[in-house]
């Protein structure tokens, strides 16, 4: 019977939404952000972003891909109490050299700052074959910044596949979230998206495609100032800035790209 209060009060506590507000608003201004990560708020959003997916602290999350761990840097902590975060890794049992490699180096970043990262549970994912990070049914949220153009790229189908798995391991009602760097309409995207930057409705197909339902856009992340027709691609812009020195008060001046901000639902 106490086992049944406690939890009818958490969902209480858990559905007000100031109190979620509060606490991602906690997650993004922890200052023990790393301050280059926190430098690049101005350009990704995450407060607005991560509301729009409608993430709650008592979820299971799955990040994939993430990369340096910007996000998770926010995620980590603010699941930390009462939801569980799950992010991606190479297999490290891998027999390549490469992926092994990137396996320790995001599991050491992690072991770095268990004040941040003690809770976070590590899944496989080397697409388009060998995906493993969550029971099928079992997760609230699946989230993913920046990182279909490297599946497109990846070919094999790699694409559908990280969809399919998106789509199995969430619960009925579960949130697919996506930001993507975009591609005006107007412009070709060839077979690997070697710009970097993806047509919206190529997106938006492809996760039609696999039994997703589209919940709602946002232009959130838009930039207006990118025309994603740079030398380079998408990595001419700051944070790489692929062509050094070469115009790069220009990329400055246009900022991060203009992407995509796609809220799927799991009917």
């Amino acid at each position: 019977m106490k086992r049944f209060m406690l939890a009818s009060v958490l969902a209480v506590v858990f559905s007000n939404s100031a109190f979620a507000e509060d606490a991602l608003k906690t997650a993004i201004d922890n200052p023990q952000r790393t301050p280059e990560n926190v430098s690049r708020d101005v350009y990704r959003h995450p407060y607005e972003t991560l509301r729009f997916f409608g993430i709650r602290p008592d979820m299971k999350v799955v990040e994939l891909a993430p990369g340096n761990a910007w996000y998770t840097e926010i995620l980590a902590p603010y699941l930390r109490p009462n939801g569980l975060m799950i992010a991606t890794a190479n297999d490290p049992a891998s027999d390549n050299e490469q992926f092994k490699r990137g396996y320790l180096r995001f599991k050491q970043k992690l072991d770095a700052r268990p004040d941040m990262f003690d809770k976070v549970v590590l899944g496989v994912f080397q697409p388009p074959s060998n995906i493993h990070y969550a029971a099928n049914n079992s997760v609230d949220m699946v989230l993913t910044f920046r990182n279909i153009h490297n599946w497109i790229a990846n070919e094999n189908g790699s694409v559908k596949a990280v969809f399919q798995s998106a789509f199995d391991a969430l619960k009925p009602g579960g949130v697919f979230g996506v930001v993507e760097h975009r591609l005006p309409e107007n412009k070709q995207q060839d077979d690997k998206a070697s710009s970097g930057y993806v047509h919206e409705t190529y997106v938006i197909q492809m996760a039609q495609s696999v039994g997703f339902k589209l919940a709602g856009k946002a232009e959130i992340n838009a930039n207006p100032k990118d025309n994603a027709d740079h030398e380079g691609g998408v990595w001419a812009l700051p944070p790489t800035y692929a062509n050094k020195e070469n115009n790069k008060a220009a990329y400055q001046a246009i900022g991060e790209s203009d992407r995509m901000t796609l809220k799927f639902i799991k009917p």
